[in-house]
């Protein structure tokens, strides 16, 4: 069986509408806002009135993989889900592209997933020793696999006791001739919103900036445990399981998301601000201004700058043509990227005291390139501020950061961090300053943000990733077994 080399974990996009007349061109317009959440693939599946499914996805952008109007025009219907991909090295076939379509004697169906499942491996094996087919390597596919295999009488039905079997961080849709469904992981991990139409056409997607873009109004929050079924009748909320707690990934808050989305109830941008002061308060050092890294630390250094009363200045400029080297799978793609995309303004920056703000610092290669680039254009000295906590553990939920090894915080001390990235000194947010800062509503310590990645407390069972060791690890420790088959 292929595996996803080197980073197994995903960032992804979806969205999907029901009963709208340009249902593939607002899928569209709204994948194209979530195209931060994955530059590698895209997909487009679409309902027709007959019933049957008809999609387009391929590789790369999603302006690349629509490039000429029949790709869109074939795509007839008054529904449609959509997916952006953020995959991995050895999972770049477009077999893995989504969304992934099924074919069965009840009815076509399309599903599109963003998160990582944490027992798909085990459940992988399971369903091939009884006969299962698969055609991809990818862990979305392990859902629809169940669905097949269950014994209820109705799709729905057979869809909760798949979801019940699954484990780990999941946001689906799925696309049916009869509904659309979205279903979301008992810990919420993932963001999926639910918003409408002035037609009264309902949209699902991942973040609330989708829905802004094709002018739907914000209707909820989809819960986790949740699973929302979409007809000609409207909406239905139903529950798959009880046993729930919201996790929502705090990475969301940090980076991954779009400033102008809100995630229940708190907006993004809002957060980051506040994370800059909380990080300036803890941090109270002696500058002469402020230098965001654009783009998603810009709202921290306006918070940074706010609380040090220092100007924040544009001394970095981003090419806007350039991708995310956090995403980019292969190490040289990533220190190329960074080269390409950002340069330093020396009439701004020379002879001064930077306070450089960044959201965080997962293997040090952005960090120790732009410290070098502010320096070399003159800046009297660059104090690195962060506006999260060391990144120390992997991530099992859909992000890609699953090797300790890989994790810079997780191998040094912060001194040695500062001294080799280069810089003056190194001041990273509190994880209470950190928690403080989203201000999601809480009835307990970090009750409804998912935090792991800072202090290893994981709020579900690993499996898979448990299994292979001869000892137990703590969380910090853990890394794939050599003899497992990752799949995502």
């Amino acid at each position: 069986m292929a595996t996803e080399v080197k980073s197994l974990n995903e960032e992804c996009g979806i969205f999907g509408v029901w009963n709208d007349s340009q249902a593939a061109l607002r899928t569209y317009f709204g994948l194209h806002s979530l195209q931060h959440r994955g530059q590698e693939g895209a997909g487009i599946v679409a309902c027709n009135d007959a019933g049957t499914l008809v999609g387009h996805k391929g590789i790369g952008l999603l302006a690349d993989v629509f490039d000429r109007p029949e790709y869109l025009n074939q795509l007839i219907g008054k529904s449609a889900i959509g997916h952006v991909r953020y995959g991995t090295a050895g999972s770049r076939g477009i077999e893995n592209i989504q969304p992934l379509q099924f074919h069965f004697l009840s009815g076509d169906v399309a599903l599109a997933h963003n998160g990582n499942l944490t027992n798909a491996v085990s459940l992988r094996k399971k369903l091939e020793q009884n006969g299962a087919i698969f055609q991809s390597n990818s862990d979305t596919e392990v859902l629809i696999q169940l669905v097949a295999r269950q014994s209820e009488a109705s799709f729905e039905d057979r869809l909760k006791a798949g979801l019940k079997q699954i484990c780990g961080g999941f946001a689906y849709l799925l696309l049916t001739d009869e509904a659309m469904y979205a279903a979301l992981d008992p810990n919420g991990f993932r963001p999926l919103v639910i918003g409408q139409l002035e037609s009264g056409s309902y949209v699902v997607t991942s973040e609330t900036c989708a829905l802004d873009v094709v002018g739907a109004k914000f209707v909820r929050d989809v819960h986790p445990g949740e699973l929302i079924k979409i007809d000609d009748s409207g909406y239905r909320i139903s529950k798959y399981t009880n046993q729930t707690q919201l996790s929502i990934c705090s990475m969301e808050y940090i980076y991954f998301a779009r400033p102008d989305s809100n995630i229940y109830g708190v907006n993004v941008h809002m957060a980051r601000q506040r994370m800059g002061n909380e990080l300036a308060k803890e941090n109270n050092i002696d500058v002469d201004m402020v230098v965001g890294v654009p783009n998603s630390s810009l709202s921290a250094a306006a918070g940074v700058a706010a609380q040090l009363q220092v100007p924040n200045e544009m001394g970095l400029i981003k090419n806007q043509y350039s991708t995310r080297t956090f995403i980019q799978p292969i190490k040289e793609l990533r220190e190329q990227g960074v080269k390409m995309k950002l340069s330093a303004v020396k009439a701004v920056v020379a002879g001064k005291k930077i306070a450089l703000v960044d959201d965080s610092i997962v293997r040090g290669t952005t960090s120790q390139y732009i410290v070098k680039l502010l320096k070399e254009a003159g800046a009297k000295s660059v104090h690195l501020m962060i506006s999260s906590p060391p990144l120390k553990y992997p991530c099992f939920y859909g992000i890609d950061i699953e090797k300790t090894r890989d994790l810079m915080a997780a191998n040094l001390t912060v001194a040695q961090m500062c001294q080799q990235i280069g810089a003056d000194s190194l001041h990273f947010l509190s994880l209470p300053g950190l928690v403080k800062a989203i201000g999601l509503k809480q009835t307990a310590p970090n009750e409804g943000l998912c935090v792991a990645y800072f202090n290893g407390d994981y709020p579900t069972s690993l499996y898979d990733y448990e299994a292979g060791f001869e000892t137990p690890k703590t969380a910090g420790e853990y890394e794939l077994s050599a003899t497992m088959k990752p799949v995502s």
